[in-house]
């Protein structure tokens, strides 16, 4: 069976990345499928979000880089049954510089996560920035899923993001495609938030999901506990926007509901 890669990523901060790729995670998890969070941001919020403390972070996304370990020694086991994740520490940050005289430094991330075992789904966290980082996770991706807050800036800069999944696709990865565009933080009592989620969906048409993640005051407090708002607030409006998406992600892709 094989495996779907798929790279969370904006270079737009505070779009709702890192709360999609635990949350999705979370939910794909409770389906039955054997997930793995590669938490590519050198903030390491995934981490934390999933309960892995700095110090138990022995092994990381920057050995997994330099080769130092492999994804299955790196993945550590989170509380949720079936979902693994390669922590992140600061130490990525300089990733662009120790790596730079690497050869195929583009190709790091994919020769680790062509070693996976088969039938895993693997979310890619990635940094707020199209550098060394997010190229890794479009080359080693099957695909690339896009968080888009419900604000007056949502397409501003999307072209970029979008040029650069091109570039890559013509170069290292070309069977690289979009597997859709997830609005999130969205308002339904603000008119603004509505008028933006029209615009996104008359601009990229078929690939916006259907469903929305809204503004939730239990996602938000979630990562304070270390848990996804599935294990914090299984009830909660935030909770079942996510299981939802997952629903609606897992058709979209056509994963089996067996995977594990």
């Amino acid at each position: 069976m094989p495996n779907h890669i798929i790279a969370v990523a904006n270079q737009k901060g505070g779009v709702g990345k890192t709360t999609t790729a635990v949350n999705l995670g979370a939910a794909l998890a409770e389906m039955g499928h054997s997930v793995i969070i590669i938490d590519l941001d050198p903030q390491g919020n995934a981490s934390t979000g999933l309960g892995i403390a700095p110090d138990q972070r022995d092994q990381t996304v920057y050995d997994l880089l330099t080769g130092d370990t492999d994804l299955i020694s790196a993945a550590a086991i989170t509380d949720i049954p079936g979902l693994r994740i390669v922590p992140s520490t600061s130490d990525l940050a300089s990733a662009d510089v120790d790596l730079s005289d690497v050869a195929d430094r583009t190709s790091l991330l994919r020769k680790q996560t062509e070693r996976a075992e088969p039938g895993t789904i693997i979310l890619i966290d990635c940094p707020p920035a199209l550098g060394l980082l997010t190229v890794n996770a479009m080359v080693a991706a099957t695909s690339v899923l896009v968080p888009l807050q419900a604000e007056f800036y949502a397409l501003e800069g999307l072209s970029q993001l979008l040029s650069t999944i091109r570039q890559v696709r013509q170069g290292a990865n070309p069977d690289l495609r979009i597997s859709g565009v997830l609005v999130t933080m969205s308002d339904y009592r603000n008119n603004l938030a509505q008028q933006v989620e029209a615009d996104v969906r008359a601009t990229l048409k078929d690939l916006v999901y259907t469903t929305v993640i809204p503004r939730n005051v239990r996602v938000s407090e979630a990562p304070s506990h270390a848990q996804p708002v599935l294990a914090y607030d299984p009830a909660s409006k935030g909770s079942a926007a996510y299981r939802n998406f997952a629903r609606e992600f897992a058709e979209k892709l056509k994963l089996s509901p067996e995977t594990v």
